[in-house]
């Protein structure tokens, strides 16, 4: 019996693949528990369609994301922060202060794609922060962190 699975089946094979299983089961298992659909010859033609769409819907964020990391490559985000006498800053930078920052510049990131290093921002100077905005795509560009005029 040849199925199309509608989601991951372990030992069977991945969403919107096309695979052949017993007749019982397909009838038995797969189908009643929705994890398949027959694969009629309309049902093959819909998931091409399906697959042809889902395509061109990846390659257009993947543009968009190649275009915003080109943006981001040539960035300097210069941010303040209170500090003691000998550089060291009063709490850290978070990728929020970065966000919010690169927002002034015109520049939209979530937060929660941008990585500082592990042991993060803690001293004035330049540091070199990561900002992943695709599985496949990300950005590097230069944080500034300077001391407040007291």
């Amino acid at each position: 019996m040849e199925i199309i699975l509608k989601q991951d089946v372990q030992n069977v094979g991945y969403k919107d693949d096309i695979v052949t299983v017993k007749n019982g089961y397909g009838r038995n298992y797969l189908i009643p528990n929705k994890l398949a659909i027959v694969a009629t010859e309309s049902a093959k033609k819909v998931l091409a369609e399906n697959l042809k769409q889902r395509a061109h819907k990846l390659a257009k964020i993947k543009q968009e994301a190649e275009d915003l990391a080109a943006k981001l490559k040539d960035v300097v985000v210069t941010l303040t922060a209170k500090t003691s006498e000998t550089g060291k800053i009063f709490g850290s930078i978070t990728p929020l202060q970065i966000s919010e920052e690169l927002e002034k510049q015109g520049i939209s990131v979530d937060r929660k794609l941008i990585n500082i290093n592990k042991d993060g921002i803690k001293e004035i100077g330049d540091y070199t922060v990561v900002a992943k905005l695709h599985k496949e795509v990300s950005a590097e560009f230069t944080v500034k962190v300077i001391s407040e005029e007291k």
